[in-house]
């Protein structure tokens, strides 16, 4: 028998061998050589879904900052619903949204019951607002007190001819009770251990209660900046009108932040969006929507 026959093709087979477990070896420890990276970080493209649920007041300037965003950034899905501050803030709660859009802050007990299912709610201001007390264009009522103001909302004043107007019973418009506004408006207002007439009609919508007051001379009612129209008559409260330059520089009394909230601080494509909506391109769209821009 020939041995060399037999052990020629042995000694080719652990050379190979030993020369495959060598590469194997200097992939896993040469620093230079690493795995390929993934398809995003290839194309830079972001990618993933978003989505966020709350205030109403800020519904038109969010759906903006969603549409421009994904325009930019082509696979993002982002979805926007309304619903009222305290609905956003009950859906990031039960976990079924990313963000809460909120026109007021968290309150303790919305806090206290994320932390009771190991969340951490973060806030994040995004824009400045002012709330807006309007009239119908005939109603010959342009100032009021904020001291008044509260009566009229308290109930306490009834007639229109107890400030300065015709003698007609006042219709008091308000937003629902799971709006921020609503919430806002009582606290800075109302009274925040007070409350609202009974007779006050409670819409859905800044929208509602602009076409209200739009139809009815004897109502009056609140709405945001973004929701003005010629269609209503701003009223002064102790003598400043409502509007982007006196919410901005705090001399207008009833102006408050308007918040989105998360379960910690936000990461990957949610840290992007919120970035975008703070930076230049998401404050000029707060503007073009007839909000104020953070300072």
């Amino acid at each position: 028998m020939d041995l060399k026959r037999l052990v020629a093709p042995g000694l080719a087979v652990l050379m190979l061998a030993g020369t495959m477990a060598f590469a194997g070896c200097s992939a896993e420890e040469d620093p230079a050589v690493e795995e390929e990276p993934a398809a995003e970080e290839v194309t830079g493209e972001l990618e993933g879904s978003i989505t966020v649920q709350g205030s109403d007041t800020l519904l038109n300037v969010a759906t903006a900052w969603s549409d421009a965003f994904m325009d930019e950034n082509p696979g993002v899905d982002i979805s926007v619903q309304g619903g009222g501050s305290g609905t956003g803030i009950a859906a990031l709660i039960n976990g079924t949204v990313d963000f809460a859009n909120a026109s007021r802050e968290i309150k303790d007990e919305e806090i206290a019951e994320a932390e009771g299912k190991g969340m951490s709610i973060v806030e994040h201001q995004v824009a400045i607002d002012g709330i807006a007390v309007v009239v119908n264009p005939a109603n010959g009522v342009s100032e009021l007190s904020l001291d008044d103001l509260g009566k009229i909302f308290r109930g306490e004043i009834t007639n229109w001819k107890d400030v300065g107007g015709i003698d007609a019973e006042i219709v008091l418009l308000s937003r629902d009770s799971s709006s921020g506004t609503y919430e806002f408006f009582k606290e800075a207002v109302v009274g925040e251990d007070l409350e609202y007439a009974a007779s006050a009609k409670l819409l859905p919508s800044n929208q509602a209660i602009a076409d209200e007051v739009k139809a009815n001379e004897a109502g009056i009612g609140y709405i945001g900046l973004g929701y003005l129209t010629p269609d209503v008559k701003v009223v002064a409260i102790d003598g400043v009108e409502a509007s982007v330059a006196t919410a901005a520089d705090g001399s207008y009394p009833i102006s408050r932040y308007l918040y989105m909230y998360s379960d910690g601080e936000p990461e990957g494509v949610m840290a992007a969006y919120l970035d975008w909506i703070l930076g230049a391109e998401g404050q000029k769209l707060v503007e073009d929507e007839g909000f104020v821009p953070l300072p």
